[in-house]
């Protein structure tokens, strides 16, 4: 590891030294990729160079020990080498997740589904405030949030929305959301105060590029229809909504966000892209390594990830036994503790299979 460090160093140094060079700095483009590549390297080569001053230091302190006869400066130094000693062990554990491969997906804009599961109607209205919630936390971020699809329910509810999510790295934030979401709360409907359970499915695809997934022509099925809104009603007389049904997939995707059925069909193949992605990735994680990916967590739909109570203002996350008591400011965005905890676990999962293989 340490080898591999040593050359992170030194070709950091190189592009340092590059980004002083008025050659080139005179070319924007060339200078473009430099500063990239610099930028990419800087976390990990401030977290090793903190790694060996951390070894300077308990070197010097056991130097102290050695020669010191003061009982108290003695007792000081080494309460220090413990201190330092603790964040040297936890350094280099940051540098092993550091030193990681990157998920090529996490800088990808995200396709966001949410879909209502058990439930009913209740289920319709979490639904809703699951997206609302997503919604908020992507502002949060400066990302922008993009309706592709929405299927309302009769008490203002969503049955299932699709949405587009751009911005910087928002897969690498939202990819562990995937999973069932349940709701445990007493419905506005509900005249004896019980609590009900309902549940939603959110599932994060990461959008693929057209080099990544290629859609043969002849494989499509398109169809075209009126828009509707809430309820049902039609919102116009033009078949602007288009519906697209991969053949040998059976994947569909419906899409009438847009007035234009030229603007719909290139939303809806965004979609169709990112799902077939999804669906070439999961087929190569199984093959590969299907009991890595059950130790490190893949997200999958059929798992229930997370517990919203609203009697008792409490969010459990069951995969890595996190539960906060602050749900009401969660519903507003405020996801940065959750998804900050989930990252860390399977970042640390990660690094022990890794180790391990």
């Amino acid at each position: 590891m340490f080898e591999r460090l040593d050359e992170i160093q030194q070709k950091y140094d190189q592009l340092s030294h590059q980004l002083g060079n008025p050659a080139i700095i005179s070319d924007p483009e060339t200078y473009q990729k430099v500063a990239k590549s610099h930028a990419e390297l800087q976390e990990i080569v401030e977290k090793y160079q903190e790694y060996r001053r951390l070894e300077r230091g308990i070197r010097d302190t056991r130097q102290l020990l050695l020669q010191e006869r003061d009982a108290e400066m003695l007792a000081m130094a080494k309460e220090e080498l413990a201190v330092l000693e603790a964040r040297l062990e936890e350094c280099q554990e940051q540098l092993k997740r550091l030193l990681m491969p990157v998920d090529p997906n996490d800088a990808k804009n995200v396709v966001l589904e949410i879909r209502a599961g058990t439930g009913g109607d209740e289920a319709t209205l979490f639904a809703q405030e699951v997206f609302r919630m997503y919604t908020r936390y992507a502002e949060r971020h400066g990302w922008k949030v993009e309706v592709l699809s929405a299927h309302y329910s009769g008490v203002g509810g969503l049955k299932e929305v699709i949405a587009m999510v751009e911005g910087s790295r928002v897969y690498s934030r939202l990819k562990y959301e995937s999973g069932v979401h349940r709701v445990q709360r007493v419905p506005e409907t509900e005249a004896s105060g019980r609590v009900h359970t309902s549940a939603v499915t959110v599932a994060v695809l990461a959008e693929a590029d057209e080099v990544e997934v290629e859609i043969n022509p002849k494989d499509l099925r398109i169809d075209t229809f009126c828009s509707s809104g809430p309820g049902g009603q039609s919102v116009n007389t033009t078949y602007s909504a288009v519906r697209l049904t991969h053949i040998p997939t059976g994947e569909v995707v419906s899409c009438q966000d847009e007035k234009s059925q030229i603007k719909n069909r290139a939303k809806a193949m965004r979609v169709l892209r990112s799902r077939l992605y999804e669906r070439a990735l999961t087929a190569q994680q199984n093959r590969i390594a299907q009991d890595r990916r059950a130790q490190v967590g893949t997200g999958d739909r059929s798992e229930k990830v997370r517990t919203y109570n609203f009697p008792q203002n409490r969010l459990t996350d069951h995969r890595i036994g996190l539960t906060l008591h602050r749900l009401d400011s969660i519903m507003d965005g405020d996801l940065d503790d959750v998804i900050d905890a989930l990252i860390t676990h399977f970042q640390a999962e990660k690094v022990k299979s890794e180790t391990a293989a």
